[in-house]
């Protein structure tokens, strides 16, 4: 999955400062009920609300369907170039002048806010960033449902981004990670959005045209999903959520088309690559499990144990610790609205890389077959228990988890019962997990760079 990240400059000194503040005092209450406030819109955007009401600050988080999944084949990088050009300028509207991509950051610059839009796998998003005072609040919101609402498209600074990513794109040519992540991602995805890549060819293909028709086909008010964390209560919320649909209300609902599932691998995949390097670059995967999987814990726990707890997984102890074959190894699930991948990776020395596959396969298929050990299951639930308030320790941080809660249609109480859902996780659960999501038979192996 292709994502990239668009956006304006960093925070005035005020809004970081306040950040600061939020992240020690949303620490100390890590541990407490998450007070999560949910309705629908009257546009039927649907709305999660959580009041901070100490520290005066706010963060929104819209989302919408439109991540590169939605792309074209023969366009791939559509919704990330779209994400990027709409907040290069935005057009006159009445009395409003229009605003180049100069005077939009100093007009953000003077509010000492931040908006910002990116594409990933899934989702279309903005982001906004704000003091509550209520003047630079009324500003930053009025500002952003602007830019929602009337994106310039300049033609001139499609050419010039198109020329920079090109650019971007043959320097990545010269580096082993990308040859390797892009022929694990055709490997595991086959002809799913998810494996498509960003190519020259695929860049060339995309107009402004495009993206205008993009924006207003996925950017729809009645599919919108907005988590606001801060100092407002519901009233307020509402009205500024009023702006933003309002914006791209002019949109309509057009229907989208079914996205197919990931079809699950048949056989085992290996592709060597080769490529002058001092490391072997190793990825070895398969399709995984999508968000709403009923395994999504006993998985997250299980693959800490795995290959996701850094340096006191199994794979860092076979692989780097017993046998010194690479510095650093890991593995990770990857779930979206489809299988993500299920995902191990490593570099080494060319040298030893069949050695280090070797070794690491036999770690996946003897964790498949026999599961933890009570010592490692204990272990990894008091590392993810005790580590749990790093996840919600910032506003950013909180946002994150009530947009994801809202993207997936997970319970309000999510963040409540998260670490009871972990300690809940038993040997047994993880066992049935991983014997049934994880085929060791059937899994692509890619090598970039290895010595024959």
């Amino acid at each position: 999955m292709n994502s990239t990240p668009f956006g304006l400059p960093a925070l005035g000194s005020r809004l970081g400062l306040v950040a600061g503040v939020a992240l020690l005092a949303l620490a100390g209450n890590a541990q407490a009920a998450i007070p999560i406030q949910h309705w629908t819109h009257a546009s039927g955007a649907r709305v999660y609300l959580v009041p901070s009401p100490s520290i005066p600050m706010l963060d929104v988080q819209l989302n919408f369907d439109g991540g590169s999944r939605r792309d074209p084949a023969n366009q791939a990088g559509l919704a990330s170039t779209t994400a990027g050009l709409l907040l290069d300028g935005v057009a006159a509207q009445g009395a409003q002048p229009a605003l180049d991509e100069n005077q939009l950051g100093e007009a953000w610059a003077d509010l000492g806010a931040q908006f910002g839009a990116q594409a990933s796998g899934d989702r279309f998003s903005f982001s906004l960033r704000t003091l509550t005072e209520p003047e630079l609040m009324r500003g930053a919101v009025a500002l952003a449902a602007r830019q929602m609402a009337a994106p310039a498209w300049p033609e001139r600074i499609w050419q010039r981004d198109r020329e920079r990513t090109l650019a971007a794109l043959k320097e990545a040519e010269n580096r082993p990670g990308t040859h390797a992540g892009r022929a694990f991602s055709r490997a595991v995805y086959g002809q799913h959005p998810y494996g498509q890549d960003i190519t020259p060819a695929t860049l060339n293909a995309i107009t402004v045209g495009d993206m205008r028709s993009f924006y207003r086909r996925h950017v729809a008010a009645c599919r919108a999903q907005v988590s606001l964390v801060g100092a407002i209560d519901r009233a307020q919320a509402d009205q500024i959520v009023d702006q933003f649909m309002a914006a791209v209300k002019p949109h309509g609902c057009e229907p989208l088309p079914p996205v197919a599932e990931v079809a699950p691998l048949m056989q085992a995949v290996e592709q060597r690559l080769p490529f002058d390097a001092a490391q072997a670059q190793v990825l070895i995967g398969q399709p995984g499990v999508k968000r709403e999987d009923p395994d999504f814990f006993p998985l997250i726990v299980g693959n800490h144990i795995l290959g996701g707890g850094g340096f006191v997984s199994r794979l860092t102890t076979e692989v780097r610790e017993k046998r010194g074959l690479s510095y650093s190894v890991y593995s990770f699930f990857a779930p979206g609205l489809h299988a993500g991948a299920f995902q191990l990776g490593l570099s080494t020395r060319p040298d030893q890389a069949d050695q280090a596959i070797a070794v690491a396969r036999e770690v996946v298929q003897r964790f498949v077959a026999e599961g933890p050990t009570e010592a490692e299951l204990q272990a990894a639930k008091d590392n993810l228990v005790n580590g749990f308030a790093l996840r919600i320790d910032s506003n950013k941080k909180l946002l994150d988890n009530v947009s994801n809660i809202a993207w997936n249609d997970l319970p309000l109480d999510y963040l409540d019962s998260w670490t009871e859902r972990v300690q809940q996780v038993s040997l047994a659960d993880v066992r049935r997990a991983f014997s049934r999501v994880i085929q060791p038979e059937r899994m692509v192996t890619v090598v970039v760079g290895a010595k024959p």
